[in-house]
C-alpha cells in the first residue's frame, strides 16, 4: 500500500524545481505517517517514507534527527530517496536509508551524496548508496524517453537502472519492514 502526499498543490505552489530546501514536505510526511498509523489495516511498525528528487530531499529531511525527526516521537522504519539533493551536513538519520542516484546526474550529483554519507554522524542509522553509471536525473520516469533538458539539466529514463532501482527498493523494504507482528492490523 502507498499513500501519495501532495505538498505543493494545497499550498498553491506550481513548481519548486529551481529552489532548494523543503522542510515543510518532511512535516507533511509525518502527517501522513500519523494518518496511516491510525488506519486499522496498517501496521504502524511497518511504515517507510520514499521520495524522488524533491521528494527524496523531503524523505532525507524527515528521517534526519536535526531536521523534522526532532519534533516527532513517531518514526519511519525506513527511508528511500531517489536522486535527492544530498545537502544535509553531518547527517544523523533515525531510519535505515537507501539512496539511488545516477553518476551522470548534473542536477543532484552523486558526489554530494557520497560526501554527505562520509560525514554522517556515528549515531546515524545505516545509509546505503547505489550509484548508476551513465545515468541521469529522473532515470525511473518512463515519459522521459528520449531524454530532454529541464531547467538546464538533462533528465532521461534509463530502463536497466529503473528496473534495478525497483528491485533494490523492494528488497530494502522487505528487509527493513519485515512483519514484526502476527496480525497485519496489529498496532504497537
Amino acid at each position: 500500500m502507498a499513500l501519495a502526499v501532495d505538498s505543493l498543490g494545497p499550498r498553491g505552489i506550481a513548481n519548486r524545481c529551481t529552489s532548494s530546501g523543503y522542510p515543510e514536505q518532511a512535516f507533511d510526511a509525518y502527517a501522513a505517517l500519523r494518518y496511516l498509523a491510525q488506519q486499522f489495516f496498517v501496521d504502524a511498525t511497518r511504515i517507510a517514507v520514499l521520495g524522488q528528487s524533491m521528494g527524496g530531499i523531503a524523505a532525507l529531511y524527515a528521517v534526519d534527527r536535526d531536521m523534522a525527526a526532532q519534533y516527532f516521537t513517531e518514526r519511519f522504519q525506513a527511508a528511500i530517496a531517489y536522486y535527492p539533493a544530498c545537502l544535509l551536513p553531518k547527517v544523523s538519520l533515525t531510519a535505515p536509508t537507501l539512496i539511488l542516484v545516477g553518476e551522470s546526474d548534473d542536477w543532484t550529483p552523486a558526489e554530494r551524496c557520497r560526501e554527505m554519507i562520509a560525514h554522517a554522524q556515528p549515531d546515524s542509522a545505516p545509509i546505503a548508496l547505489h550509484v548508476y553509471p551513465d545515468t541521469y536525473h529522473a532515470f525511473d520516469v518512463t515519459a522521459l524517453r528520449p531524454g530532454r533538458r529541464a531547467f538546464g539539466h538533462l533528465v532521461e529514463y534509463n530502463e536497466p537502472a529503473a528496473k534495478d532501482a525497483e528491485e533494490r527498493t523492494r528488497a530494502f523494504l522487505a528487509a527493513h519492514l519485515a512483519e514484526t507482528s502476527p496480525a497485519v492490523g496489529n498496532k504497537r
